[in-house]
């Protein structure tokens, strides 16, 4: 097993600054060099040509493409990560733990998605189960537990309720966009299961705030 450290990526990135990073079999990140990818907005997804250089028989308007497509990606990313903190914000005048929630799930959210943890990373939310979910379905597309309307926002909590709503929303779609662009299959299986994690978890918020005791699921 190879360790890759902080110090290997920064030389790397001195000589050609990278978007992507992709491990090779038999190469583990360090914890630095996981933070340093964090930090930089790098991600670690196998989408077809991420180098900025276009590869050997791959003509260059084929490698500017893929590079742009990395480019959505990661500024998508980044707009999902500021609306996590923002939602965080929001949240902190009215209830501290909920902004609390959110600002691990966006640190989780954040972190590159690695094949071999099925996506569960050290920060991954853990599931309380409810009749609706467990730990069996947690990681599965269950969409939302219940409808939204005019008459939750008149609710004590309603704004909670629908700020929450707006990221989680915000997420499927991401969730889609960047998982049609994953091309090893065990690695887009990792990154459904992380973004199931996370949306489940917004969902069980929901029902939180709404107050009830009971499951809201629908069906």
């Amino acid at each position: 097993m190879k360790f890759i450290t902080e110090e290997d990526l920064r030389d790397l990135y001195k000589e050609q600054p990278f978007m992507n990073y992709e491990l090779r079999d038999g190469e583990r990140l360090t914890p630095g060099a996981r933070q340093f990818l964090v930090d930089r907005g790098i991600d670690m997804y196998d989408i077809g040509a991420p180098k900025a250089t276009a590869k050997v028989g791959t003509s260059g308007a084929a490698a500017g493409q893929d590079d742009r497509v990395v480019k959505k990606l990661r500024r998508k990313k980044n707009s999902m990560r500021m609306l996590f903190l923002l939602t965080a914000e929001e949240l902190l005048r009215t209830d501290v733990c909920a902004s609390r929630d959110l600002t691990d799930l966006c640190r989780y959210f954040t972190e590159p998605v690695d094949a071999s943890e099925s996506g569960c990373g050290a920060g991954a939310p853990e599931c309380v189960p409810c009749s609706g979910m467990n730990g069996e379905n947690f990681t599965e597309d269950l969409g939302e537990c219940f409808e939204i309307t005019e008459f939750h926002m008149q609710t004590e909590n309603g704004r909670e309720m629908l700020l929450i709503a707006r990221l989680r929303s915000e997420l499927e779609v991401f969730a889609v966009e960047a998982g049609e662009l994953l091309g090893d299959k065990a690695l887009r299986n990792a990154f459904d299961e992380k973004m199931n994690r996370i949306i489940n978890t917004l969902s069980q918020m929901i029902c939180k705030a709404m107050g009830g005791k009971e499951c809201q699921r629908k069906g």
